[in-house]
């Protein structure tokens, strides 16, 4: 490495570490990392030592960077030789281009050598015009129409048209002004106001965007679903968006133009040359500069609100990735329909599909006897412990149907639950899906991903593309590779940190794992298929393709129960299988038996086992994984129950209590499966009794929650509900269930009725959140 790029990787290394909080040769160490093709969830577990122990977290933050400031540098040379080949780079301009820390600051540096089309300012100056420019600088005493006379010639027409010519000559020097550009745009991005119209004639047909049919907020302060909302209203040619700058500033010359003018030392009080000069500062704003600034204002508005939509987004797929897996128990999925019917397979504890049906209780046969005998059948024939239900059209009917026959069977009866099933209808059409099951309709292959997602989210939702999963707002606005790129990595994250069974995972699951992709995962399971099951994580270098550098990589997050190691259904990676077999032995115990009983491990010194090699951070997570191999770091399985009786929008009141599901948590709020086929809103000022500035501190995707309900908006079908503590208002929601009765107790004691003003506002506050969404 040469000592330019050395002292730039340190200089890099120094700027992420200010930014994640870290030293800079940690950076420096994952970077290394990083360019030898490890990858993150490998360096976060593995590599403890040589990065300090930094997270997953911190280490995604450091790729991105690194990606973003390797960019710069790129630029940054290309630049200054573009500049060198033009005989025009001075110490000072180089010095400048390399203490410049975005790539906004070196473009802007770059301007007056950028090749660009022929200009009027360059039309100017061949007419030999600059001469006139540079008089009216030097002479403020002058009177610039009286000079002017003097340069007109058979290309300069008059002295008006000599005037213009030396105004576009200096319009171009202010555009190119680096300093200029650097102090408007950061005084843009404090003072410039955001505006929003509706065009006329288009209220009706843009009816969902009413609330920013005349909206202005300072640009700095506007929230990212808030300006994907307005941009997708400007595409839709719903809305007008402009920046607004100083527009109620009263002043002659706005802050902005006297900017401008301070740049040639104009004033506004002096003579003939001087108003000349503010005309053409005033001017330059107008046409140029304010355009110009504009343009990268809106785009940076635009990545910062897809940057922050991304993050929502990823946070609520990762808890939905990482949501408690019901497990191994033989599971029938409901795909719910009306007219073609509700779609019925059942899966084995592994996920195998061992049967189908399709059966018909709602309009037009009606068949509701026919329907239960069915599932009633399949349920005894599979021995069937769950039963999901997918939450979409006549979700709730179909869950009365099964509520209806339970009680009929005899014990132990199957559990049912509703479960989302966004996605399922992509999977479905898929040509994974469509590899998996062949010979299986479309329908029919949603009902087994439904029951599958049961059984195991993580294992399940990685065969749909992420953004289908449902737990997002506006990601068709948004970068498509930013935002495949950012939640491939939540995926990653998540079944690397769960852990993979070598012997039953899918092959779409096997590609999310460290090291492998798409092609490797394949040759595995046909390894698999073709040679039996794997007894060891060696056996894995037979694999056709996969080396010794896959195998550092992938070893460690694949599991194999009941194999030839017993260290291998743990997450120890075999590189250190020679620090655990020491502790084992320091134990006096056999590898099986300590794994059942951790007592002894947790009287060891860990300190004793650190070597050249391995220190204190690996092997205490060695012990802590002897002391439970293989652990999930999934919550314990819990559902949510829907109140008897409440089903539809009509049946809500506002003072009832609901048991939930969260299902999607945003910048303003949370929403909630409730169980009437429309999420309700629990706005972030309703999500405790204290301030909230994140909702994702009080939530996750997935969480089961209480909510009151405080308003219900029939036309727009929006529910806002509450999670604020009990108030006096609250009653349990009605019904017959047991749910409903314990309820009913508990609430028993005599209440205080509900002052309306205070609910009402309340409710209207919640409404205009919801309308704003």
């Amino acid at each position: 490495m040469t000592d330019v790029a050395a002292e730039t990787a340190a200089l890099i290394a120094r700027t992420i570490a200010a930014e994640i909080a870290a030293q800079p040769r940690q950076v420096a160490a994952a970077v290394a990392l990083l360019d030898e093709g490890a990858t993150v969830p490998f360096i976060a577990r593995y590599r403890k030592e040589a990065t300090g122990g930094l997270d997953d977290t911190q280490l995604r933050q450091l790729e991105e960077r690194l990606g973003y400031l390797r960019e710069l540098e790129d630029r940054r040379a290309a630049v200054i030789e573009s500049i060198r080949s033009q005989d025009k780079l001075s110490d000072a301009l180089e010095a400048r281009l390399r203490a410049a820390t975005t790539k906004a600051e070196v473009e802007d540096l770059y301007l007056p050598s950028k090749p660009k089309r022929r200009t009027r300012g360059e039309i100017a100056r061949e007419n030999g015009l600059e001469p006139l420019l540079d008089a009216v600088l030097a002479d403020r005493s002058c009177v610039p129409a009286e000079l002017a006379a003097a340069y007109v010639n058979d290309k300069v027409a008059d002295a008006k048209a000599a005037l213009e010519g030396a105004r576009d000559i200096l319009m171009e020097r202010l555009a190119e002004n680096a300093d200029l550009l650097g102090r408007l745009r950061s005084y843009l991005r404090t003072h410039a106001v955001l505006r929003s119209k509706v065009w006329e004639g288009k209220e009706a047909a843009g009816a969902k965007f009413s609330d920013y049919f005349d909206h202005r907020e300072p640009w700095h302060k506007v929230a990212g679903h808030r300006a994907l909302a307005m941009m997708r209203g400007r595409n839709e040619e719903i809305l007008m968006l402009e920046l607004e700058v100083d527009a109620d500033d009263p002043a002659p010359y706005k802050p902005v133009e006297r900017m401008v003018a301070e740049v040639v030392g104009a004033r506004a009080d002096g003579g003939a040359a001087e108003a000349w000069l503010m005309d053409a500062a005033r001017w330059t704003w107008r046409v140029k500069l304010n355009t110009t600034l504009s343009v990268d204002l809106m785009g940076e508005l635009r990545q910062r609100a897809e940057a922050e939509v991304i993050e929502v987004f990823a946070r609520n797929l990762k808890d939905l990735l990482l949501a408690a897996p019901a497990g191994s128990k033989p599971t029938l999925g409901l795909d719910p329909g009306i007219r073609t019917g509700v779609k019925v397979a059942v899966v084995d504890g592994t996920g195998k599909l061992v049967d189908t049906a399709t059966v018909y209780p709602f309009q037009p046969r009606n068949d509701v006897r026919g329907a239960q005998a069915e599932i009633a059948r399949l349920i005894a024939k599979h021995g069937v412990a769950l039963i999901a239900i997918g939450n979409g059209t006549a979700s709730r009917e179909t869950e009365k149907l099964v509520a209806d026959l339970l009680p009929l069977l005899p014990e132990p009866r199957p559990l049912k639950l509703v479960v989302s099933e966004a996605g399922a209808s992509v999977y479905s059409a898929s040509a994974l899906a469509a590899a998996e099951f062949p010979d299986l309709d479309v329908s029919l292959r949603g009902a087994v991903s439904i029951a599958r997602r049961l059984q195991d989210p993580l294992a399940e939702l990685v065969k749909i593309e992420p953004k289908s999963i449902g737990v997002g707002q506006y990601q068709h606005d948004v970068d498509a590779y930013r935002l495949a790129k950012a939640l491939d990595a939540v995926v990653e994250d998540a079944v690397n940190a769960v852990g993979v069974d070598l012997n039953t995972a899918s092959a779409a699951l096997l590609a999310r794992v460290s090291g492998l992709g798409t092609s490797l995962a394949e040759a595995i399971v046909a390894h698999r298929n073709a040679q039996g099951a794997f007894r060891s994580r060696k056996q894995l270098l037979e694999v056709g393709r996969l080396g010794p550098k896959t195998f550092e990589q992938c070893a460690g997050f694949l599991r194999i129960r009941d194999g030839d190691e017993p260290l291998d259904a743990s997450s120890v990676h075999p590189e250190a299988y020679g620090v655990a077999q020491k502790i084992v032995k320091a134990c006096g115990r056999d590898v099986r038996s300590l794994m059942r009983d951790g007592a002894a491990l947790r009287q060891l010194d860990a300190r004793q086992f650190v070597d050249e090699r391995f220190g204190l951070p690996t092997v205490r997570d060695i012990i802590a994984e002897l002391e439970k191999p293989g652990r999930d770091p999934r919550p314990e399985f819990r559902t949510a129950s829907f109140a008897d009786g409440v089903n539809e929008l009509t049946d809500l009141k506002p003072g009832m209590v609901l048991e939930g599901t969260v299902t999607n948590v945003a910048a303003f709020g949370a929403f909630v499966d409730i169980g009437v086929h429309q999420d309700g809103l629990v706005h972030v000022s309703q999500l405790a009794d204290r301030f909230v500035k994140n909702p994702h501190d009080v939530v996750k995707a997935g969480d089961i929650v209480k909510v009151r309900v405080v308003d219900v908006d029939l036309a727009r079908k929006r529910i806002a509900l509450s999670m604020r503590k009990d108030d006096g208002s609250a009653r349990p929601a009605s019904g017959g269930g047991e749910r409903g009765k314990a309820a009913g107790r508990r609430d028993a004691r005599p209440q205080k009725p509900p002052a309306a003003a205070p609910q009402g506002a309340l409710g209207a506050a919640l409404m205009e959140a919801l309308r704003k969404r």
